[in-house]
C-alpha cells in the first residue's frame, strides 16, 4: 500500500517556490504502510507513521508566510511546506522530527503541507 499526494499550486506561489527548487515534479506527500515521507524541493521530512499524533486540515494561511521556501513557525518550531493559501494538513508528531535544516538539530513537532486533497491524506494518515 502506497499513497501519493501532490501539492496543489496556486498561481501565485508558482514563481517564488520555483526560486527554491520547489515544482509540481519535487514536491509531493507519500504515505505507505510504515512511513510519512514529504519532499518539498530540497526539503525532505521522514518519519514513522507509528510517530503521527493527529492531522487537522486548516486553511487561510498569508502569503508572506508561506510561499516560497520551507517555513519555519518561530511561535511552535512547526514547518510549513505550502504551495497555496487556501487549504493543507497539519500533521502533528509524538516525538518532534527533522526537516528545515540539514543537520537536524532543529526538530519540528508539526508540519503542514497543502496537497491538493487534504482529507484524504488525514484519512490515509488515520487508517
Amino acid at each position: 500500500m502506497k499513497h501519493e499526494f501532490e501539492f496543489s499550486f496556486e498561481g501565485r506561489y508558482r514563481l517564488p517556490a520555483l526560486a527554491f527548487g520547489v515544482t509540481p515534479a519535487t514536491a509531493r506527500v507519500v504515505v505507505d504502510e510504515d512511513e510519512l515521507l514529504v519532499r518539498f524541493g530540497p526539503w525532505l521530512l521522514r518519519t514513522q507513521r507509528a510517530n503521527i499524533a493527529g492531522t487537522q486540515v486548516s486553511g487561510g494561511y498569508a502569503f508572506h508566510r508561506t510561499a516560497g521556501p520551507a517555513h519555519l513557525s518561530l511561535t511552535d518550531r512547526g514547518v510549513t511546506f505550502a504551495t497555496n493559501s487556501r487549504r493543507g494538513l497539519c500533521i502533528a508528531f509524538h516525538d518532534a522530527v527533522p526537516a528545515i535544516e540539514p543537520t537536524g538539530v532543529l526538530r519540528h513537532p508539526g508540519a503542514t503541507v497543502t496537497v491538493t486533497d487534504p482529507d484524504a491524506l488525514a484519512a490515509v494518515l488515520a487508517a
